[in-house]
């Protein structure tokens, strides 16, 4: 069994609008999906973890790269406003998942996108 990440993706600004759905009745249909997800992959003992995020307004891009060992990493780190993201998507949310092997991993990976109405993206996790 391998571990997987299913990454859902946002246009900026989707927080703060609340486009992310034409309707409340979709917000709505994509909540009770998720859940109804949530609990097929629990029941199917996949569950890992997942989680949805906050705006990428606010977020914060900690930079201790330069720190001259683990004890100074706070106090050299530097922290700015934003994401590391490129282009014009943020992460929105995640889940992780448990698969026997990369066709079921895309199999919840389809089931993920449909859940919550977006694209996803999947990856499996190193280890």
């Amino acid at each position: 069994m391998s571990q997987y990440l299913i990454t859902v993706w946002h246009a900026p600004g989707i927080h703060a609008t609340g486009a992310a759905y034409q309707s409340p009745e979709e917000m709505q249909i994509a909540h009770e999906r998720v859940s109804a997800y949530n609990a097929m992959l629990q029941n199917a003992g996949a569950f890992v973890g997942a989680g949805g995020l906050m705006p990428p307004e606010e977020a914060l891009v900690v930079d201790a790269t330069a720190a001259e060992g683990p004890e100074k990493a706070s106090t050299a780190a530097e922290v700015r406003g934003g994401t590391l993201a490129r282009g014009d998507l943020q992460m929105g949310g995640f889940w992780i998942v448990e698969a026997p092997d990369d066709a079921g991993a895309r199999t919840y990976a389809a089931e993920a996108s449909f859940a919550c109405g977006q694209p996803v993206e999947l990856r499996r996790l190193q280890g």
